[in-house]
Formats: C-alpha cells, sequence, structure tokens
C-alpha cells in the first residue's frame, strides 16, 4: 500500500516543523522595522543581491537548506511584519479590516494584469478550483478532463461532482517531450460532452510546463471551460493571465509567492461570472437589504467571498506581491531555472539517478524532480532530511517514486552542491 505523504512526514519527523518557537519568532518580527532596501542589481555580482533577498527570510532555520517551495513557501519580513502589524491593529480596534481588502485586491490584479472585479481572494488553490467545480452547471454524463498529475486539491473537487452529479471525469497523462504532445492526449479525450478541461499550469510532481493557452484554445474551440490549477506557477514566473485564454485561474499565496499560510487568488473573467454560481455565500456575496427579498449577487468575483475574514492575511500576500516586483519577477523565474541547471548538471553525472523534470527550453523552471532507481524515494527523503537537513518532498504520486526539489529566491549555487554531495554520499552507502 503507498503511504500517505502526510503520513510519512510526521513518521520522520516534519510534524515538529509547524512547532518551532512560534512566540519568540512571532515576537521577533514584530519587533522588527521596515526590511532594508534591496540593492541594485549588478550583473557581475549577482550573488550579493540575492544574499540581500535571502536576509529578508532571517525566520528559516539556518541549520537547514530549504527545498520545498513547491509545498509551502517560507514568507519574507516584509510580509511577517506586515500580517503582525494589521493583526495587531485589528485586535487593538476589534475591527474586522475589511476596507483593506480592495486595496489588497488591486495589487493582485495589477501582479496578474487582469482587473479588481475578476480577483477573488481565497485560502488557497483548492477553494477556488472548488469554486469553479461546484459552480458551474454540470450534469450527469458531462465530461471534465484533468492531467494524472493534478494535485488532490486539483482532482478531488472534480470527484466530487461525480459522486454528486454524476460528471464523468478522463485523465490524460502529460507529456514531458513537448507541448504537442500533451494537446493531442487532450484532443484524443474531447467529445460532445466534454465540459471542463483543467490543466496543471506546472505539474506539481515533476514541473513539466503545460501549453496554456493553446489547451485554452482547444477548449474554446469544442464549448468547454477552460480552468488552470496555477499553484505551482504563480510567483514562480511572470505572466499575464488573460494571455493564459484560460476561464479561471487558481493558486496559492503560501507557496511561491511567498505570502501567509492560508492565503490565495482566484482569477475568474468577468464576463463568464455568471456562468459560475457561488456556492460557499454569505455576507459581501451580495445584497438582500429586506426579509423577506431577492438576492443580488455583488456584480464581481467578490460574490465567491463572504463572512468575516483575516485582514491581516490579505494585507499580507499583497505585500508578498509586491516584494516579488521589488526583486523583479522575470529575475525571479531566471533565478529558479539558473539553480535548476545548476542542480541538474551535478545530478546528471550521477551513476544511479534519472531525472525526471524535462531539460528542454520552456518545458520546466524552477522545480527539478529525480528517481533513485536502487534507492526508494522513502529512504532517500528521510536520509536528506534527517541525515544532511535538506528538506526536499517525496514524490509518490502515480508510482514516480522520486524526490522533488523547488528553487527559490533564498537558494544558493552551494545548496545545490550540497545536494549533490549528499546524494552522492547517500547512494554509495546503499
Amino acid at each position: 500500500m503507498t503511504m500517505n505523504r502526510k503520513d510519512f512526514l510526521r513518521q520522520v519527523g516534519l510534524g515538529t516543523f509547524g512547532a518551532l518557537a512560534a512566540p519568540a519568532l512571532f515576537a521577533r518580527e514584530a519587533a522588527a522595522g521596515p526590511p532594508a532596501a534591496l540593492p541594485a542589481y549588478d550583473g557581475r555580482k549577482p550573488e550579493d543581491f540575492w544574499r540581500a533577498v535571502r536576509a529578508q527570510y532571517a525566520s528559516l532555520d539556518p541549520t537547514l537548506v530549504y527545498f520545498n517551495t513547491g509545498g509551502l513557501g517560507p514568507a519574507s519580513a516584509p510580509v511577517l511584519n506586515a500580517f503582525t502589524r494589521v493583526m495587531l491593529e485589528r485586535q487593538k480596534e476589534s475591527d474586522t479590516g475589511h476596507d483593506l481588502f480592495t486595496p489588497a485586491r488591486e495589487v493582485a490584479a495589477r501582479f496578474f494584469q487582469a482587473q479588481p472585479s475578476e480577483i477573488c481572494l481565497t485560502r488557497n488553490t483548492t477553494e477556488g478550483t472548488s469554486i469553479v467545480a461546484s459552480g458551474l452547471r454540470l450534469a450527469a454524463g458531462d465530461e471534465v478532463i484533468i492531467d494524472s498529475h493534478a494535485h488532490p486539491g486539483g482532482s478531488i473537487p472534480w470527484y466530487n461532482q461525480h459522486r454528486i452529479r454524476g460528471v464523468v471525469v478522463k485523465v490524460f497523462e502529460p507529456d514531458p517531450a513537448g507541448p504537442d504532445g500533451n494537446l493531442e492526449r487532450i484532443r484524443a479525450l474531447i467529445t460532445p460532452r466534454t465540459k471542463v478541461i483543467q490543466i496543471s499550469h506546472v505539474t506539481s510532481p515533476t514541473g513539466i510546463f503545460l501549453p496554456a493557452a493553446a489547451i485554452g484554445r482547444l477548449a474554446h474551440a469544442h464549448g468547454a471551460w477552460f480552468h488552470i490549477d496555477g499553484a505551482q506557477s504563480g510567483g514562480m514566473f511572470p505572466f499575464a493571465v488573460r494571455d493564459l485564454e484560460c476561464d479561471s485561474y487558481a493558486t496559492s499565496g503560501h507557496k511561491w509567492l511567498g505570502g501567509p499560510h492560508e492565503t490565495g487568488i482566484f482569477f475568474i473573467r468577468r464576463e463568464r461570472l455568471d456562468d459560475v454560481a457561488p456556492s460557499g455565500i454569505g455576507a459581501y456575496s451580495g445584497s438582500l437589504p429586506h426579509l423577506p427579498g431577492e438576492l443580488t449577487y455583488t456584480p464581481s468575483a467578490v460574490r465567491y467571498e463572504y463572512g468575516t475574514r483575516n485582514a491581516a492575511s490579505v494585507v499580507a500576500l499583497a505585500e508578498a506581491l509586491k516584494f516579488q516586483e521589488a526583486i523583479g519577477r522575470e529575475r525571479i523565474a531566471d533565478r529558479g531555472r539558473t539553480l535548476a541547471a545548476h542542480l541538474r548538471r551535478g545530478l546528471e553525472q550521477m551513476p544511479g539517478v534519472e531525472i525526471l523534470t524535462p531539460a528542454a527550453a520552456g518545458l520546466s523552471g524552477s522545480i527539478l524532480t529525480f528517481h533513485t532507481p536502487g534507492l526508494g524515494y522513502e529512504k532517500l527523503f528521510s536520509r536528506l532530511w534527517k541525515d544532511y537537513r535538506l528538506r526536499c518532498r517525496p514524490v509518490n504520486e502515480q508510482g514516480l517514486d522520486a524526490v522533488r526539489v523547488s528553487l527559490h529566491v533564498f537558494n544558493f549555487p552551494d545548496e545545490c552542491d550540497r545536494l549533490v554531495g549528499a546524494v552522492g554520499e547517500i547512494l554509495k552507502k546503499t
């Protein structure tokens, strides 16, 4: 039986990650002043710039190397400071801070080159996908196409519709060889009953880039809704969400964007708002001034938000987006690609290592996943963590039996070398 990843992480002791001296850390971040301005980027001395960026992640345990941004990304000092400040301010006044949501939404809209009316502030990617899955008017026999590498948060909402409504879920295997193969695999599954096509913008297990815009055009040619799970793309590289040809896009704030836990962004084209009925709904979703009366939805994506929310998280998420803009979004993407290429060069020279992430330009970015046929992923992951303090991510989806490395703005080439050396030592002892 395949071990559940969360159970496995608990077994090797990672459950203590969230129990690090939180009160002391919180107090330290609350007392900290505004972060020092980042220096101008000098291409002759790039590591000086990246060291200044890394200095903004003082809350990261200095005894470990963190390679799991694709699972949960640490927050920088500007984010933690904003969260702490707003939380304390709102507590002092016992105020919800709902007035802070509009400027945060405007920052998110600018970041993804959308309109504020198209942005819904959610808890995570899963919530955004669930809004679409539960809100579309699907009937028994209607078909939904998803990729086999979809995260459970991206697949379970559709399988829930299978249970509730009799929706048929079809699955294609991502092709690491190139975009044409993925288009053909999707096209082969399309029938007159196809109502939704969903893809992982970047696949979670192995970091394959799927050709979003081309798939969107294919979906619309057949009258299907096109939804993107962007958990691994939001914050990894820049794009305009409307250029993806999608009807909706969901991402998490607490991965590559570096926002607080339980934050997310959901985009839906304003012209398609009425095609997705709100399922979770309450105050702020619409207007119902008198009882009895008639409910009128809020004329924007805010209709999918409701009730009292944590303003501190939302403000801090906006701060995370601004911090990425200060670093430079294309610079972030290039840094991830450069580090992944550096790590690939080290691993591909090592006997007993197979790299699963495609190497071709345009097919991958800041994720590198590798397989060691002579050593199962459980043992390799555990040894890297326990013996070398290298925090990667075990990959057991679809029987891949691999380890995933996510490379972000606080990582360095020498950390990649440290990982290569550790893998080599572990394999020699196997």
